[in-house]
């Protein structure tokens, strides 16, 4: 019988930093480049579609060369041979996770390879590029295909079903988040209510460090194998894990 029986794990951009997708918070990375509000609004894409394209477009093709990293693959192992429960939600929208072999997943901000409809609400795998012209294969309608991305000002997905498992799980674990990104942010909170023990893994403390039990700091394709082999070698172990920051 292992220790904990229902975990999740919120992900966010450091864990597929040293797969080579930059962060919000990178200096000289793509998101320095560009306006927010302009190409991750509802508001933007109504001004200047053909930008937000151009922009999601470019994403796709520098996604189109990044495998998982140790991190990533070390979860789908966590997922495949622990005893409990694993579910990842993941504020990325890339498809590490999947190419990794993770399969209990929420993607909470949506997928870069899927579209959406703005007019008929028709979602469905897209990896080709997104433009203005395009006609929606359900409605017929032209002009309204867009990202399936959650934007700012938009409700994150599936967050019914996150809120029922972060009431049921007994161990959270977030990894490669800043903790300024809400809803997200509170998800440590919503744990601590349920009575989960709450795991920091990070490269350096999050804004919300101070509100897990436990943290690791360092890089993610260090931190989070060494951590997923305790997990796993845990059942022998009431108190498997030291309240502690390596």
């Amino acid at each position: 019988m292992s220790t904990y029986q229902r975990i999740v794990i919120l992900t966010g951009a450091g864990l597929s930093a040293e797969s080579g997708l930059g962060t919000f918070r990178d200096k000289d990375g793509l998101w320095s480049k560009y306006d927010l509000m302009e190409v991750a609004t509802p508001e933007g894409f109504a001004r200047n579609p053909e930008k937000v394209h151009a922009f999601y477009n470019l994403r796709r093709n520098m996604h189109a060369n990044v495998v998982p990293n140790a991190a990533h693959r070390a979860l789908a192992r966590l997922e495949q041979n622990y005893s409990g429960e694993v579910w990842i939600v993941t504020q990325n929208i890339d498809e590490l996770h999947e190419s990794a072999g993770s399969h209990c997943l929420i993607h909470m901000h949506g997928e870069l390879y899927k579209a959406l409809c703005a007019h008929c609400g028709d979602r469905r795998p897209w990896r080709d590029e997104l433009s203005t012209d395009l006609v929606c294969p359900s409605c017929k309608a032209i002009g309204g295909m867009r990202p399936d991305v959650v934007w700012f000002g938009e409700m994150p997905y599936q967050m019914d079903g996150i809120v029922e498992r972060l009431a049921a799980c007994d161990l959270f674990i977030s990894i490669g988040t800043s903790g300024t990104v809400y809803p997200a942010a509170d998800f440590v909170m919503d744990a601590r209510q349920a009575g989960a023990h709450t795991v920091e893994l990070n490269l350096e403390p999050s804004e919300g460090a101070s509100l897990f039990a436990e943290a690791h700091h360092g890089k993610a394709t260090e931190i989070v194998p060494t951590f997923v082999d305790r997990l796993l070698n845990s059942s022998q172990s009431a108190h498997p894990f030291e309240n502690r920051d390596t």
